[in-house]
């Protein structure tokens, strides 16, 4: 069994229960390392087929081998960046420069305050540990900027090479919202403006339409139609990108960039609960 058919047996919540920080990195442990899919208190063991849990080396190896990777991938970006010209390089990443702390940009981040350095990262106020946040937006500094975003917006398939991705992006972000806020839409809209949301342009028949700036030049613009019990149709939602956006982040992150905005809202509403 590979990690996406093992997803299908979790909550996909990323609720972190398993110690993992992603329901699929819990899916990775188990298909690829050998963890106990026990680990997890909301999968029915007894709806498992045969063959679900992998004979590798186990949950600890995995999660050491992907850190490692990830930390690597740092690395590698910061060096990147190390000669970043970042007075010039403010302007075409939507970022702020000042003389008086010329080493750091700043940059709002999911409704957050980010200090970018060459060497460290803090958000409100705090480092700002977690590998995977710190490749996006070492990333978004790396790639330069390019075109500004102009309001024309697109779907993850209409972008190159992206038919893999689009699953992903359904799993990891749009499923998740509609399941969450099903039956909740004024949660989601007022959730929405905590992370800088604006509303949309008019004409749109979703019941929210927000343009979320999840980094200063790569908003995404998020439709959520809710239930309708009564006509059979479940909440449903939808993700655009810039047309422009891939001056300004790879495929790869994109993806990670929507994730990492549901995993925002969600954290947000179960501390609103």
């Amino acid at each position: 069994m590979n990690p996406l058919d093992f997803l299908k047996y979790t909550p996909k919540t990323n609720c972190g229960e398993c110690g993992q920080p992603t329901c699929l990195a819990f899916a990775v442990a188990v298909t690829k390392g050998g963890a106990d899919p026990a680990r997890c208190p909301h999968i029915d063991a007894a709806l498992l087929p045969e063959g679900a849990t992998g004979a590798g080396p186990g949950l600890e190896a995995v999660d050491r081998g992907q850190e490692e990777r990830d930390m690597a991938l740092v690395a590698h970006l910061k060096s990147r960046i190390a000669d970043v010209d970042f007075q010039a390089a403010a302007r075409a990443l939507g970022a702020q420069w000042s003389a008086a702390d010329p080493g750091v940009l700043r940059l709002r981040y999911l409704g957050r305050s980010v200090v970018l350095g060459k060497e460290d990262l803090r958000m409100d106020g705090e480092e700002l540990v977690d590998p995977r946040d710190q490749i996006l937006l070492y990333n978004y500094v790396a790639f330069g900027g390019g075109q500004v975003p102009d309001g024309t917006w697109v779907g993850m398939e209409s972008l190159p090479n992206s038919i893999s991705k689009v699953r992903t992006l359904a799993t990891y972000c749009e499923m998740r919202l509609a399941d969450r806020f099903s039956g909740r839409a004024g949660a989601l809209d007022e959730i929405c403006t905590r992370v800088d949301g604006t509303a949309g342009p008019s004409g749109q028949s979703a019941t929210v339409a927000s343009v979320i700036p999840v980094l200063p030049y790569v908003p995404l613009y998020l439709l959520f139609w809710d239930e309708e019990p009564d006509d059979g149709f479940d909440a449903r939602v939808k993700v655009l990108f810039d047309h422009h956006v891939m001056d300004f982040l790879d495929l790869e992150s994109l993806v990670f960039a929507a994730e990492r905005m549901a995993d925002r809202l969600l954290e947000l509403d179960r501390g609103a609960a």
